[in-house]
């Protein structure tokens, strides 16, 4: 009976640890459970917390790209402005010499201005000993209506040269050439030319021929003058023209930013600044090299005019008048101050159609090539000398 007994005792002792130790068991796995779901949501908030990291690095990365491409566009625009500012100055250096650092008396500084304005006026005065000026229109004659309604038309301004060239358009980079006046009068359209593609499309209606090459005006950022050989083909020269701010020089043809003409002394620029925008400016070229020789603001106004051109140093410029079908010389600048604007001839061009998109003198002919309307136009002029005014 005792071992009975103990037997029992034994049996629910055992019984106890068996259930004690299901139980820390039981405990223990809970408390792994509760861990493994502690972790379970620390991972996801941090793969959360990674995700949202992610997209803001990805952001950040594609703003760092933009502000790193807005960067090199304002490096590049500012390489642009110095390269101009360096032009600019080495410009300057070219017209004036270096100034001595002292005090000069104003009247000291009066005499050297009429010194340099006597110096420039004998210089423009030894060009040439052209003293011509307009004094009437003898005859006009209508050769033919080719192209669009604004071009340029002319013979190379050189002598021993007779092809006529057709620059159709204020936009394109075809020059369509004839062999002479004949030629192109008696041509159905374009048929018996020859044509001259450019480097680059010109801009506006301000070309001319000279010397066996094309100068015209082509712009993309800046205005620049393109020398242009015509005999190889190929580009001799270009520059920068060194003015900011350009606006159209004629109001009456927004689309000519600059209008080049050639006299008996060389190459000229016609051109307008925002600095001096009611009124027209003049600049003498080196036709060789491009280079500005000298510059005069006019008190000729771009309002109403439709074309100007250069006689013996003399710009003419053309306006349109309130009388029907016709336009008028109505300022003149002459660089050599022989004449004044009070000097201006009564000159009418008896013009039929719109407004003249370009004017280009022949001094070789003393003949105006006019574009009107998409009419060819010659206009023979009569002369006189300037000192007979």
């Amino acid at each position: 009976m005792r071992g009975l007994v103990v037997l029992v005792t034994l049996a629910c002792f055992a019984t106890a640890q068996h259930q004690a130790l299901i139980d820390y068991l039981e405990r223990r796995l809970l408390a792994i459970e509760d861990r493994i779901s502690l972790w379970h949501e620390q991972t996801t908030r941090y793969a959360s917390e990674l995700r949202e990291l992610k997209q803001q690095m990805v952001s950040q990365l594609e703003n760092l790209d933009k502000e790193k491409e807005a960067l090199r566009m304002n490096l590049d625009g500012v390489g642009t402005r110095v390269d101009r500012v360096e032009r600019e100055l080495d410009y300057l250096e070219t017209q004036n010499g270096a100034q001595p650092c002292v005090d000069v008396d104003d009247k000291l500084i009066e005499q050297q201005v009429t010194l340099v304005k006597e110096k420039q006026r004998a210089k423009y005065s030894k060009l040439s000993d052209c003293s011509d000026m307009i004094s009437s229109i003898k005859a006009m004659k209508i050769l033919k209506r080719v192209g669009g309604p604004k071009g340029m038309w002319s013979k190379d301004t050189s002598r021993g040269s007779g092809k006529v060239y057709i620059f159709n358009g204020t936009d394109d980079d075809t020059i369509h050439v004839f062999s002479s006046v004949q030629d192109f009068a008696r041509s159905l359209g374009m048929s018996l030319s020859t044509t001259l593609k450019l480097p680059t499309a010109w801009k506006g209606t301000g070309h001319v021929v000279y010397n066996n090459h094309a100068y015209y005006i082509n712009q993309v950022e800046e205005v620049m003058v393109v020398k242009y050989n015509m005999k190889n083909n190929s580009v001799a020269d270009s520059a920068v023209f060194p003015v900011q701010d350009h606006i159209p020089v004629y109001g009456l043809t927004p689309e000519t930013v600059m209008d080049l003409a050639v006299d008996e002394e060389g190459l000229w620029a016609i051109y307008a600044t925002r600095q001096n925008e009611r009124h027209i400016s003049l600049a003498k070229m080196d036709a060789n090299t491009l280079d500005i020789e000298q510059m005069w603001d006019t008190n000729c106004p771009r309002e109403n005019a439709e074309a100007a051109f250069v006689i013996c140093g003399t710009l003419y410029v053309v306006y349109n008048t309130k009388q029907p079908g016709r336009s008028r010389v109505q300022c003149l600048f002459d660089v050599n101050d022989m004449v004044t604007n009070e000097d201006t001839p009564l000159v009418y061009f008896p013009k039929r159609y719109g407004a003249h998109s370009s004017l280009k003198y022949n001094p070789q002919e003393q003949l105006l090539y006019a574009w009107d309307d998409g009419y060819q136009i010659l206009y023979k002029l009569i002369m006189k000398k300037k000192l007979e005014i």
